[in-house]
């Protein structure tokens, strides 16, 4: 039997490891037959699953963000769960209420949809301050409050899919930092290929193809989680994580003075806690039980894009996060 590179204490077993690659392909390859292309948008849920995180999507409409959402919901036989983010939208429209009831003479509370394992919050920054911060309370705390009771949300999987259009302006309220601070992946989509586009369209002129059951079951993916948590990050990678992200709070230090001035706020202790998360979880899909600096790497944007605060200048200059990302990146030394 092969030796797998874990911790001392936890160690993953041949069995646990082959289990988990069959768990990433099955997921995997009942995206493929929901969705065409956005390969990126397929990984980024993998990872947050695998991870046990929430993340936000941030494009245009009419790139398959709802399709991905529920395919994920569908393979692993999760409840579903979406909702349209408008600006007259309450918080007791997503958390729930209590109603009244005249024939007992008592309330009873009515939950809402966000009590579900996969929650999409369409066009998230549409609603109104207020209604973003009880998802917040959710995504963080995993529980709400109603009345004077508190309800959790579902203890096996809990992961909020939140959806923004970068386009439109008129009538949004755009997330605040400790908000977006929240979600453990950022991803951006762009549209398909002219090939991805050809092949939408011919599964428009075809016909979808009819419900597939659940390939996995939420159990499945508790126990990918749990043997994801094994995953072995060595001192040198925790160490290159925390200069990374050191590095876009003091980007004095590394970077030139123009491209220092653009960066108003660096990211915080979540993004060290997303680095070695990911990093595990991409380990796994890529058929390792150790992380490598690669790993690290290949989440750099997901994790930092939207927590790397720009100056109003930089947009009108053209400097993107990615921009600043890729520069850090560039002056830490890899182990």
């Amino acid at each position: 039997m092969t030796q797998t590179y874990t911790s001392p204490n936890e160690v993953i077993t041949n069995e646990e490891f082959a289990y988990t690659q069959e768990v990433i392909q099955k997921l995997s390859q009942y995206y493929d037959s929901k969705v065409v292309g956005q390969e990126n948008l397929k990984y980024a849920l993998i990872y947050a699953i695998i991870a046990d995180g929430h993340i936000l999507i941030e494009s245009v409409p009419g790139l398959a963000k709802t399709t991905a959402a529920k395919a994920i919901a569908s393979a692993v036989n999760g409840k579903f769960s979406r909702i349209q983010c408008t600006p007259d939208l309450l918080p007791s429209d997503i958390i729930g209420t209590q109603i009244y009831n005249q024939t007992q003479g008592k309330f009873d509370t009515i939950l809402g949809p966000i009590f579900a394992n996969f929650v999409l919050l369409d066009e998230v920054n549409r609603s109104s301050a207020k209604t973003q911060s009880a998802m917040l309370e959710a995504m963080q705390e995993k529980h709400v409050t109603i009345g004077e009771k508190t309800y959790s949300m579902p203890e096996d999987i809990f992961i909020v899919i939140a959806t923004q259009n970068p386009i439109e302006q008129e009538g949004t309220y755009p997330l605040s930092e400790a908000q977006t601070d929240r979600f453990l992946i950022k991803e951006t989509l762009n549209y398909p290929t002219p090939e991805e586009e050809t092949a939408i369209l011919s599964r428009i002129s075809y016909g979808e193809p009819d419900d597939e059951p659940a390939v996995l079951e939420i159990d499945d993916i508790n126990r990918v989680q749990n043997i994801a948590d094994k995953v072995y990050v060595d001192i040198s990678i925790r160490k290159y994580i925390s200069m990374i992200v050191h590095a876009t709070r003091h980007t004095e230090d590394i970077l030139s003075e123009e491209l220092s001035s653009y960066v108003r706020l660096g990211a915080s202790p979540r993004a060290s806690i997303a680095f070695m998360k990911l990093g595990k979880a991409v380990a796994l899909t890529q058929g390792r039980t150790y992380v490598i600096p690669e790993d690290i790497k290949a989440v750099r944007y997901q994790v930092l894009r939207h927590r790397i605060s720009l100056s109003y200048s930089a947009n009108s200059n053209g400097v993107t996060p990615e921009t600043i990302i890729d520069e850090v990146f560039a002056k830490i030394p890899t182990p």
